[in-house]
């Protein structure tokens, strides 16, 4: 399996990303960044992160890849697989060079966490008492390293960063 994938996600302080199936919350700052970065590129996510997605249909500009036993699932550059094996010949076909983003749910990421060599998280400067869905602490996991940060943002009051780690170890 491609060990040069990237993680990209939006967590609170407790590295919380996720409620009833959907963002902890959702910042369209962080939205237009997640685009910029992903667009031309290979996405990666679960069956119920796609059913997430606005009128469940496929990312446009981007070669969207679902991961999920349960159903196939079609559109324009639309991949469904079943298996990490099925995912790892999909990606060794499409290979050309474009960055690889995995972007949920918590299941794929985890899955595919030691596949990743960078990270684009938003950093949420607060924890929120309601989640049910918790990632992998990057700050605590020394196979990790902060390598750029941003000015702390703000939106309706709450208080954000984007944070890219780039992994320094296996």
């Amino acid at each position: 399996m491609k060990d040069n994938m990237s993680l990209i996600f939006i967590a609170d302080e407790n590295w919380a990303i996720g409620l009833d199936g959907g963002l902890i919350v959702e910042i369209p700052e962080d939205l237009k960044r997640f685009k910029e970065l992903t667009y031309g590129n290979i996405i990666i996510m679960g069956r119920r992160t796609f059913e997430a997605l606005p009128n469940q249909r496929p990312l446009k500009g981007r070669t969207n890849i679902i991961l999920t036993k349960s159903r196939e699932i079609h559109g324009e550059d639309t991949y469904t697989v079943g298996s990490l094996e099925e995912l790892d010949d999909l990606l060794n076909k499409l290979d050309d060079g474009r960055e690889i983003f995995v972007i949920g749910g918590a299941n794929v990421l985890k899955q595919l966490y030691n596949n990743c060599s960078k990270a684009y998280i938003t950093k949420i400067l607060k924890g929120y008492e309601k989640s049910d869905t918790v990632m992998i602490n990057l700050d605590e996991d020394k196979n990790w390293k902060v390598v750029w940060e941003s000015e702390i943002k703000d939106y309706k009051g709450i208080k954000y960063k984007y944070v890219d780690y780039e992994r320094i170890g296996k």
